[in-house]
């Protein structure tokens, strides 16, 4: 079974070197990369990066601001370039901080056992958990693409500006037909198929990419969406098969993992886990490194 795995990444070029070697015995996954434009990566970092094997596609399309639409358009460029190999079964959406947990073997067999299935975590909007119940994020204008949520200043025009919003009730209006949103995690894997049918709905519906102009984190509502009211419903297992700590944990939320992590980790159904961002990380990292190049070999 070929796979296909997307990163989105914006630093630390020798974690994604570390990735995609994770899988260097195997032929059957297949690498497509996005960079941060901005980001102070320099060429050399990517011509090492680009020596791995199975990388399929560097790209540094985009500036990507968090939460801003730009994120999304980095996905789906890669989700895109990855459906044309006429091999592909799955494809996993993964961030650049995280780290596979299973070998490519178990993996495979994992979706071979479960072909057809699509794995995304998915709730109906309003959300609860989300404020606004999450309808904020599609009906006020979010400027994250303006203006740098990383610098302070910026993230507080930014906040400014949609909580006037809210005391004025500006709203603005969804196109006329749109489809019940849905919304969840970032990260997903889908079906080739899954993936053929968002990119047919898209090319139907030219307005429904636009709509999601200045948006909040797009990507946390647009594929869900979709999927959610397609054929392939019924298909759909709401687990995304990454161990993420939804909790502040190690200076992060999510949480940065640390080796506590790794027994509950290794008990788990989980393929690849989420945050490995700073020294408290690093432990089991490198355990992970080992447990797989051994189990590779």
């Amino acid at each position: 079974m070929h796979q296909a795995i997307l990163i989105t990444a914006y630093k630390n070029i020798s974690h994604l070197i570390d990735f995609v070697n994770i899988f260097r015995s195997y032929d059957n996954f297949h690498f497509y990369i996005h960079i941060d434009k901005k980001s102070d990566i320099d060429q050399s970092e990517i011509h090492n990066l680009n020596a791995c094997n199975n990388i399929k596609l560097i790209s540094r399309e985009y500036v990507v601001n968090w939460g801003g639409i730009n994120h999304l358009k980095a996905i789906l460029l890669l989700a895109n370039e990855a459906i044309k190999d006429k091999r592909i079964e799955y494809v996993h959406a993964v961030s650049g901080q995280d780290f596979p947990v299973k070998t490519g073997t178990e993996i495979t067999s994992y979706l071979t056992n479960n072909k057809g299935k699509e794995f995304i975590v998915n709730f109906e909007l309003p959300f609860h958990d989300w404020p606004g119940g999450g309808i904020n994020r599609v009906v006020h204008y979010n400027l994250y693409d303006t203006f740098d949520a990383s610098s302070r200043f910026q993230r507080k025009i930014i906040k400014l500006i949609s909580l006037v919003q809210e005391k004025l009730n500006i709203k603005r209006a969804l196109p006329a037909g749109s489809p019940k949103l849905y919304g969840g995690g970032t990260w997903w894997t889908l079906s080739k198929p899954c993936l053929e049918y968002v990119f047919d709905y898209l090319e139907q519906h030219p307005q429904y990419l636009k709509a999601f102009n200045y948006t909040f984190c797009s990507e946390e509502i647009f594929f869900h969406t979709i999927v959610l009211n397609s054929p392939f419903r019924e298909n759909v297992v709401n687990d995304d098969l990454r161990y993420i700590i939804w909790e502040l944990r190690n200076g992060s939320r999510p949480a940065n993992l640390d080796d506590s992590d790794y027994e509950p980790i290794m008990s788990s159904n989980k393929i690849f886990a989420r945050k490995f961002g700073t020294s408290s990380s690093q432990k089991l990292l490198q355990d992970f490194k080992q447990h797989l190049s051994s189990s590779n070999d």
